[in-house]
């Protein structure tokens, strides 16, 4: 272990197993996409319920990832990160060890509470390792390996699911954890720094949380309860008056959980309704791609599994061509390219789903595939160039919750659609509607040419 303790080589270790937390995360997000028709027989669970095997997950992190990186600041990067660590590998185990659908709802939301932790956490270790001019890089790295995880996802999970198990999919977290776990406690430092604490925003949190749990919970669950129902009716109206209350709240607060004056630049509050919108688009192509291939295709997991891996081969190297562009041209024509490509490969892949086609749709998957690159990477560059150099930590903690949010509310609606209306067409087309508007707000308040900081 001497080798890894030495200062030359102790910040890329630290960039390894960083980028590696990172990636489970992002694993955990597609990985269960095609085990859920598994899943949902196994733990006899209805469809929806099924869905929130996905959603449990990815609402508490969103609920909670604003909080994370604050937490740090209080406890230490190194507890905040040990926890987080912790958290997300026990209940990884728990999952994979699921009886029925309150177990397995139970296990992944407090899998996303680790995660959320993790998620900050992993990023502000990267900052504090490396110097200001190799951070970039690191970065670069960082996001390369937890979307690299991200793509691989369905193909895990669709073989583990088709040869082995579908609880292998939670259960292969816990050795890595362990790994990621002893190789930090050996190279981490943890440095000392002569800031102030910085104090949680704990009413905000509250009402934030119970704000976005009441909106997903009756968007998913109206078509099952009835849309004209007391209880939908009141989770709409409690989601709109505590989210209401979250907003007032953090125009009056010193240190609020989301800094609501930098929405009023255009370019910010556009390029994280972009990031928003690509998740979205990610949460139907992954998830809803992998429900029809198997309901309607009839593939198995595994073949379901590397038949979405046209999406996903040119995510990566898309990644490269949309970041060299943002630096020669800026954000905004990139971003709005990638807009327009994944609009027109939703409406092309409604289309197709008609056609109960397979070899129809591997086009439309690769069109979305090169789209999503050009829509995250110039968002993220646009967002961090429209705000102060002091005000950069705050921003990246508003894009991680923007990109979560796009998942959650892109599987609360979708889902909905698909229990009232059985339509993947609609699905489909619906996405690229979403798209197609946020291309249109982008037109209008993405700047033409990038702020320097």
């Amino acid at each position: 272990m001497e080798i890894l303790i030495n200062e030359n080589n102790r910040k890329w270790v630290i960039l390894t197993i960083a980028s590696l937390a990172f990636g489970l995360i992002m694993l955990d997000e597609t990985v269960v996409a095609v085990s859920l028709p598994t899943m949902q027989h196994d733990l006899s669970m209805s469809i929806l319920q099924s869905h929130w095997v996905i959603n449990s997950y990815l609402l508490v992190i969103a609920g909670f990832i604003a909080v994370g990186g604050k937490l740090g600041d209080i406890i230490g990067y190194k507890t905040l990160f040990i926890t987080g660590v912790l958290i997300f590998g026990v209940f990884s185990l728990a999952a994979g060890f699921s009886q029925n659908a309150a177990w397995i709802l139970t296990s992944r939301a407090l899998q996303g509470f680790g995660a959320a932790i993790i998620f900050p956490a992993s990023m502000a270790l990267l900052a504090l390792t490396f110097p200001s001019n190799q951070r970039g890089m690191a970065m670069g790295i960082y996001g390369a390996i937890g979307s690299s995880c991200s793509a691989l996802g369905p193909l895990i999970g669709g073989y583990l699911t088709t040869e082995v198990s579908w609880r292998w999919i939670f259960w292969i977290n816990f050795p890595i954890i362990v790994l990621i776990l002893l190789v930090f406690l050996a190279v981490w430092r943890e440095p000392s720094l002569n800031t102030r604490r910085p104090r949680i925003d704990v009413f905000g949190l509250i009402t934030l949380v119970i704000g976005i749990s009441s909106l997903v919970l009756a968007i998913m669950q109206g078509a099952e309860w009835g849309w004209g129902s007391t209880t939908i009716i009141g989770l709409f109206i409690a989601a709109a008056l505590f989210l209401i209350m979250f907003y007032i709240i953090e125009l009056g607060v010193k240190e609020p959980l989301i800094e609501i004056d930098l929405f009023r630049n255009g370019t910010f509050s556009s390029s994280n309704l972009v990031i928003f919108t690509g998740q979205f688009t990610k949460i139907a192509v992954i998830v809803f791609g992998a429900l029809y291939l198997q309901q309607i295709l009839k593939m198995d997991p595994l073949k379901a599994g590397l038949a979405l891996f046209p999406a996903l081969v040119p995510i990566p190297i898309m990644a490269i061509l949309a970041g060299n562009a943002t630096d020669k041209y800026g954000a905004r024509y990139p971003v709005l390219v990638g807009l327009l490509l994944a609009a027109v490969a939703l409406f092309l892949m409604g289309l197709t789903a008609g056609t109960d086609r397979y070899l129809f749709l591997v086009p439309t998957l690769l069109l979305w595939g090169i789209s999503v690159a050009w829509m995250f990477a110039p968002a993220l560059v646009a967002v961090m160039n429209s705000v102060p150099i002091e005000k950069q930590g705050q921003a990246s903690g508003i894009v991680l919750t923007a990109q979560i949010f796009g998942a959650t509310i892109g599987l609360a609606i979708l889902s909905a659609v698909l229990n009232e209306l059985h339509s993947f067409r609609i699905v489909f087309i619906l996405t690229s509607a979403v798209a197609f508007f946020t291309l249109v707000l982008g037109w209008i308040y993405l700047e033409r040419k990038n702020k320097t900081s």
